[in-house]
């Protein structure tokens, strides 16, 4: 395997992607504005390629850097196809940030967020320095341990949901689940899932093999949620970070914006299968170091997509005719429910005026998206803020407030009316 810091060399032999830095507060999501950010190769951290400063909302500007061919992430046997970057980012009244080890493909703008704890909070000197594991398809880890895809109350203990529910946060735990010394992290479900489809596919490939992983990935989280299958065992955790037991996830992950965008899409999908009430839990093996009967390969996956299948069609390869998406008609931890109905220009009501006042408080955060006022009419004034709200996060710029935008403006507005963030 490449030595860790391999960048590419020869410039008749590269590709472009693109990198994004996006900085906020431990406390709450408040932008951390002026920041400086310095990018680098991994392992060549002296020789600074960017130099960049956070605008209002915490954002630099999204820079295009060196990667490898697109056609190495095509085929298991290629050279990595990814080339590796550190950032760091100081900013007055924090503690200072680097991040080794970041993911940058060719044709895919990867998002890195930078969560900075202000000076006169934090316990810790000096930087804190984050180094993000290898993706799994390249890096070498555990393969999962077999379970059944369905959980029988008297093998997982108790169930204590009656339906499926979307829950706002997860908390993963950072290594198997017997390792009592492995760091327990709360984590926004959308973000949690955005984190493991980062760490466990390429963004490279074809956007139906994306929505077939994630979904599986989205089905087997829920699977652990609603059967509460670790606490039933008597930890205190939904989920882990092992391979082995469960799905990859790593602190500081880069996220790519095409999976966000999906992950934003269907964060309320999952996968059943008739007369069975729980998610299945799908589990997956990458199809090249480990083979899986009756399960779905990633790299398998992509030839299908490849080829045309659509996301339900590749799921029903491997996991049988009867798969068929669900989804969840209870989301925790938002002010209210999606109406059912996109709200755009000319439309008017309660939700109209909710979604407004959200903006509002929102832009005191993000001083970008313009102050409007909650009359209850959306306007060219609303449709303003809703541009500009999904261009600072990475959303279809519409002007029209669909579902991911709906459920994107809420999480947001939660996160800056909070105190402080769960960490």
């Amino acid at each position: 395997m490449p030595d860790k810091g391999l960048h590419v060399q020869q410039n008749e032999n590269v590709d472009r992607g693109r990198l994004q830095v996006n900085v906020t507060s431990t406390l709450g999501l408040q932008p951390v504005v002026n920041a400086r950010v310095g990018i680098a190769y991994t392992g060549e951290s002296q020789r600074v390629l960017e130099e960049l400063q956070t605008d209002s909302s915490g954002q630099t500007e999204a820079v295009t850097l060196d990667a490898p061919p697109i056609e190495y992430s095509q085929e298991p046997d290629r050279p990595q196809p990814f080339s590796e970057y550190t950032v760091t980012v100081q900013a007055e009244g924090y503690r200072s940030v680097e991040v080794s080890a970041i993911d940058v493909f060719a044709n895919v703008t990867a998002l890195q967020e930078i969560r900075m704890e202000p000076l006169d909070i934090s316990q810790k000197e000096g930087t804190e320095n984050i180094v993000v594991p290898p993706n799994t398809l390249w890096g070498d880890f555990p393969p999962k341990i077999p379970e059944d895809e369905v959980k029988p109350v008297n093998e997982s203990g108790e169930i204590v949901l009656s339906r499926v529910v979307i829950p706002e946060y997860v908390i993963v735990h950072d290594g198997p689940p017997t390792d009592t010394r492995a760091q327990d992290y709360y984590v926004r479900y959308r973000d949690y899932i955005k984190n493991v489809a980062s760490s466990e596919i390429y963004s490279t490939w074809p956007e139906a093999t994306l929505r077939a992983n994630i979904l599986a990935i989205m089905s087997f989280s829920l699977n652990r949620v609603y059967t509460e299958w670790y606490r039933g065992k008597g930890y205190d955790f939904t989920i882990t970070s092992s391979t082995a037991y469960d799905q990859k996830w790593s602190f500081g992950r880069t996220i790519f914006s095409n999976i966000s965008r999906i992950v934003d899409e269907i964060f309320n999908h999952y996968l059943s299968r008739p007369n069975v009430q729980q998610p299945i839990l799908t589990q997956y093996c990458d199809g090249k170091n480990v083979t899986c009967s009756g399960w779905m390969t990633q790299w398998g996956s992509r030839y299908l997509g490849e080829q045309g299948y659509s996301p339900i069609e590749i799921l029903r390869y491997y996991y049988g005719s009867s798969i068929y998406i669900n989804s969840a008609e209870e989301i925790a931890g938002i002010p209210s429910s999606w109406p059912g109905a996109d709200l755009t220009v000319g439309s008017s009501g309660t939700k109209v005026r909710q979604i407004q006042q959200q903006l509002a408080r929102i832009s005191q955060a993000y001083p970008a998206i313009p102050t409007i006022a909650a009359d209850g009419i959306f306007g060219e004034r609303t449709r303003e803020a809703v541009e500009a709200f999904q261009r600072i996060f990475d959303l279809p710029v519409s002007g029209v407030v669909d579902f991911p935008t709906w459920y994107k403006i809420s999480q947001i507005y939660v996160g800056v009316t909070r105190i402080a963030e769960l960490n």
